[in-house]
């Protein structure tokens, strides 16, 4: 009977990966002083983002080279050195590294990063009957040997491989896959750094939710996940306080000893709560990890805040979206994590509307700091005025900001979060 280890397809895509057919490692670049994972992430001198260059409402519209640089050259004038992104099978990741290739090429001083995400699936994932026990073997096994790939390609560009996203943390049930299946591809991709077929400063993660990585609740501490945290090169968590403000809505809202503040003071008094709430589930991954006698770098890999929404998150529901919150919380977790050296891969650069594209309104839709179009949100107009983004464009519109730089507008549209009974809960 076939095992969870044993396939015809990961049998085959390993002998691939291990022969001398694989591309070989750039040996130039592995015995210059480049810089590394180790060196860039935690600095603030590389700030990190979430990236994904989707202009239309399907992926079937991948971005062209030409629209990626576009993008790259605005990141970088903001300081954004290093970029996520998702999975490897649509050309997007390619097309970025070629991108970024190409602005190296035209100019040897840019620099620009990827955390190469390789996207990890249970069997029958995306049906009416996920099997959370098993993988998609074949499916998983040729993200990890197109990352590999990429990796040797642009071993002066990819700098992270993450195996997974959100793919353990188990409300993610149209896919999520048990902590052996991701155990099973960062060793194998340490195999190869050990092996020499991959660059040995390449760093190896798996990028999830706080809960996943041992601070949530007790269902997640397994050996398997012990395993991994020894693993891994550094640990990538997962907060988003902005949905808790509708599940776990504690910290949520303008609590006794803040009726006398202004109506800016009540909602900064809310948004460094959940500043605070993120930082506590960061801080419940590192107590759960030394608890297991195992010391690991932990770094951000997702974390963000929607500028609308028009469900649980809206003016309707917690009243948490809107673009002045979102510029507080960039702001908030930006001064956190640069004085903490922590890199925290910002969700998102860019609005994508491809995500919820039957609603419109969807928060999914507005994570990014630049609306599709590149208007730039409140929480970048500083970035505007200091003139950075001066003869770039995207698809053609200059970086202008939102509502036309009008405050008073933006104020307008943030509610007060809901007033609530006692005191405070902190974490």
């Amino acid at each position: 009977m076939k095992t969870r280890w044993q396939t015809a397809g990961i049998l085959l895509a390993l002998a691939f990966l291990f022969s001398g057919h694989a591309r070989p490692v750039n040996q130039t670049y592995l015995n210059s002083k480049a810089l590394t994972a180790k060196d860039i992430l935690g600095n603030p001198r590389y700030l990190a983002i979430s990236y994904g260059g989707y202009r239309g409402i399907s992926r079937e519209f991948q971005p062209t080279v030409e629209q990626l640089k576009e993008d790259m050259k605005l990141l970088a004038a903001m300081n954004i050195r290093i970029l996520r992104t998702y999975n490897t099978k649509l050309a997007e990741a390619s097309n970025l590294l070629k991108a970024i290739h190409a602005l190296k090429q035209e100019d040897p001083k840019f620099e620009m990063y990827v955390m190469l995400g390789a996207w990890i699936d249970c069997r029958k994932a995306w049906t009416n009957h996920p099997d959370h026990d098993h993988e998609d073997e074949e499916a998983n096994t040729a993200e990890i040997q197109r990352a590999v790939e990429m990796a040797r390609q642009y071993p002066d560009i990819v700098k992270i491989i993450a195996v997974g996203n959100e793919a353990m943390v188990h409300w993610a049930g149209s896919y999520f896959v048990q902590p052996w299946v991701i155990l099973k591809y960062v060793n194998e991709l340490q195999a190869l750094k050990k092996a020499g077929k991959l660059p040995k400063d390449l760093w190896i993660t798996s990028s999830d939710n706080f809960a996943s990585w041992g601070g949530g609740g007790a269902e997640y501490h397994i050996d398997d996940l012990t395993r991994l945290f020894k693993a891994v090169d550094y640990v990538s968590v997962h907060t988003y306080p902005m949905h808790d403000t509708h599940y776990n809505p504690a910290f949520w809202g303008n609590f006794e000893g803040e009726e006398k503040l202004s109506d800016t003071q009540k909602i900064a008094a809310a948004m460094t709560r959940a500043r605070d709430y993120a930082m506590g589930q960061y801080k419940s991954v590192a107590r759960y990890m030394k608890s297991l006698g195992i010391k690991k770098p932990i770094h951000i890999g997702e974390t963000g805040w929607a500028s609308a929404c028009n469900g649980h998150y809206g003016a309707e529901g917690s009243k948490a979206t809107d673009e002045y919150k979102e510029g507080l919380y960039y702001q908030l977790m930006r001064e956190w994590t640069n004085r903490e050296k922590i890199a925290c891969f910002y969700f998102e650069a860019f609005d994508e509307i491809w995500k919820d594209a039957a609603n419109p309104g969807g928060s999914e839709n507005h994570f990014g700091l630049f609306t599709l179009e590149g208007k730039a949100k409140y929480a970048i107009w500083d970035q505007v005025d200091k003139g950075v983004f001066k003869g770039l464009s995207r698809d053609g519109h200059p970086i202008v900001k939102t509502h036309d730089g009008n405050k008073n507008t933006i104020l307008q549209q943030s509610p007060l979060p809901p007033v609530k009974q006692g005191k405070a809960v902190k974490n």
